[in-house]
């Protein structure tokens, strides 16, 4: 292992910085009038990782997909459309799933079982595939920065933004570079939610090695976020490795791992607070932080009761010091307490110590919670357990959003 880690956030890269990788986004008519189909290609069949949604309704999409990385076990391009989730469309879905996969193969040139497929937007509406097969064509990924963002601003549905993270490390005395792109803006829980996730690097590393990196990173990253409490049938993270740094391959036991476990792990907490943060409707990221749980686990669990609880999503929307309702949401986490031992801060300010309510100043909590970021520590000491949990407060623009979604 490397004594020092060795990483840098490259602010004006984005998911073609990677030696290899390409991209293009356009409109084809799936959406009114803005991007909605868009592909991602490696210059050679990549190794490939995934994780998907933990819902037992899953779009057809994800069936392709599947196949993809745990059969193939490369990937060298996906290809992603918004404004039709191609779920619960039965065989049909399907076959448009697979037709997908064969148009971008075609137009590639690349065989159909090196090619991912992912699908956001709306529910149980049959593909239109006319559109599609004529936004194929138009489809003419190259490397510059502007088809990365191309690419990025097609895969979003009621995000406000794009979300784009790049870090760089060193390994092997070569430069390797971990880049992202993501949506996600509601019907972010458990475990993903609708949003879907790229991520490229130009790392060497075997399949296998990959995707026991992102499970173990998605744990405290994409699994540890919520905005609503909903699951959505379409949850997709990718990472695709070409290899093109030219590192010796990478494993826990190359002295250079904890580089690359800890660039995917930043590339992949970036992004999943980007998506907290651009929660439907939402003004504030809130973060919880529990420390002294019984296991980072159980720290995460009840992390992620606490940001997920309407009442304190509500409370931080109003600016309302209600410490009552985090404790309550520890209380019915399902995970070991002891009361007694219970410590809550909000933005640094003390509500209770060890159980026990401490005097506050209102006026000053008001100007914490009136932060675009407020942060709430939970000390639980019964335990050495560490974890954090990331979410948005819940406003009246999120029932607004979401009481129109299909019209």
């Amino acid at each position: 292992m490397t004594s020092t880690i060795e990483m840098k956030k490259l602010s004006s890269k984005n998911i073609v910085s990677p030696k290899g990788f390409t991209a293009a986004g356009v409109h084809c008519g799936l959406k009114h009038k803005k991007k909605d189909l868009a592909i991602l290609v490696s210059e050679v069949p990549a190794s490939v990782a995934g994780v998907f949604t933990t819902n037992a309704v899953q779009a057809a999409p994800l069936k392709v997909t599947k196949e993809v990385v745990y059969e193939t076990k490369k990937m060298q391009a996906v290809i992603v459309n918004s404004g039709n989730a191609n779920a619960c469309t039965g065989k049909q879905g399907l076959l448009d799933a697979y037709e997908m996969q064969l148009l971008a193969a075609q137009k590639l040139g690349i065989a159909s079982s090196l090619v991912g497929v992912a699908s956001t937007g709306v529910i149980g509406e049959i593909m239109k595939m006319e559109p599609v097969k004529k936004g194929v064509e138009l489809l003419n990924p190259d490397s510059k920065l502007e088809s990365g963002i191309d690419f990025s601003q097609a895969i979003l549905t009621t995000d406000t933004v794009m979300k784009n993270t790049t870090y760089a490390t060193i390994i092997d005395g070569k430069e390797v570079i971990v880049s992202g792109t993501a949506k996600g803006s509601g019907m972010i829980e458990p475990n993903m939610a609708t949003m879907l996730g790229f991520i490229t690097t130009d790392a060497n590393i075997a399949s296998e090695e990959l995707q026991k990196a992102l499970s173990s990173v998605t744990d405290c990253t994409f699994n540890s976020i919520t905005v609503d409490g909903d699951t959505s049938t379409n949850d997709t993270v990718i990472v695709m490795a070409n290899g093109l740094a030219g590192n010796d391959p990478l494993s826990p036991a190359h002295s250079d791992w904890e580089n690359f476990y800890t660039a995917l792990r930043l590339v992949s907490e970036d992004l999943a607070k980007s998506i907290a943060r651009d929660g439907e409707g939402a003004t504030k990221l809130i973060e919880v932080e529990v420390d002294g749980a019984v296991s980072d686990e159980e720290a995460r669990k009840i992390a992620k009761t606490v940001v997920g609880s309407p009442l304190v999503k509500t409370a931080v929307f109003g600016c309302d010091a209600n410490w009552g309702r985090i404790i309550a949401a520890v209380g019915y986490s399902g995970a070991v307490i002891d009361p007694d031992k219970i410590t809550i801060k909000i933005g640094g300010a003390t509500m209770v110590e060890n159980g026990e309510p401490i005097q506050f100043s209102e006026e000053a909590l008001i100007e914490i919670l009136k932060q675009h970021e407020v942060k709430i520590f939970v000390s639980l000491e019964v335990g050495k357990g560490h974890g954090f949990a990331w979410g948005c407060d819940l406003t009246y623009d999120y029932v607004q959003i979401n009481a129109s979604y299909r019209s």
